[in-house]
């Protein structure tokens, strides 16, 4: 079992790097918007899970334990390979994920492409008690109906859902309850 890496990236594609150890160019795969934050020629440490297939072996990083953490516990998940996992902690960050099995918010789950009703039913009854309740969890409020108008109105106009949800994480925390007044500054991150 490969638990971690560090390397020379000498390529970062949209969900993938190529890490450079010892003469060797290892493809991993990573959760977006990582590939984005790092720059050719910098030297990267993944957390590493490592799928065996009877045609493959396909190397999946993680900049954090949490992450790769997650990933392992979401391949338990009937129904849920690899490259939904992925899209999970793409579209989600682990602390997101906690809440929403925490909190049973199914619809979390459901903003990610290829997750239904039933996957995300599934995806919660697996993880629950599984995921540790952190500190600030316990405190945790579901979000606001304003943000989801917000999140909707983004979608509606052609932007991606994750495209939309890193819009909504620029918004401040004081910014006014008014679905225009949110919406006009999540559309600033676009600009």
């Amino acid at each position: 079992m490969i638990a971690s890496i560090q390397g020379k990236v000498t390529l970062s594609a949209e969900d993938h790097l190529i890490l450079e150890v010892g003469g060797i160019g290892y493809q991993i795969f990573v959760p977006r918007p990582f590939p984005e934050q790092i720059r050719r020629g910098e030297i990267v440490s993944l957390r590493t899970h490592l799928v065996v297939r009877e045609d493959s072996l396909t190397l999946y990083g993680f900049p954090t334990p949490e992450e790769v953490e997650i990933f392992s516990q979401l391949l338990g998940v009937n129904g849920v390979g690899p490259r939904l996992a992925m899209e999970i902690l793409s579209t989600h960050p682990p602390e997101t994920i906690r809440r929403a099995v925490i909190h049973e918010q199914g619809e979390i789950f459901q903003q990610v492409s290829g997750i239904g009703k039933k996957t995300a039913q599934k995806i919660i009854l697996y993880l629950e008690g599984r995921v540790t309740v952190e500190e600030g969890l316990e405190s945790f409020t579901p979000p606001s109906d304003v943000n989801t108008e917000v999140q909707e109105a983004l979608v509606a106009l052609g932007y991606s859902v994750l495209e939309a949800q890193a819009a909504l994480q620029t918004i401040p925390s004081d910014a006014p309850e008014d679905v225009e007044t949110r919406l006009t500054i999540a559309l600033r991150y676009f600009s």
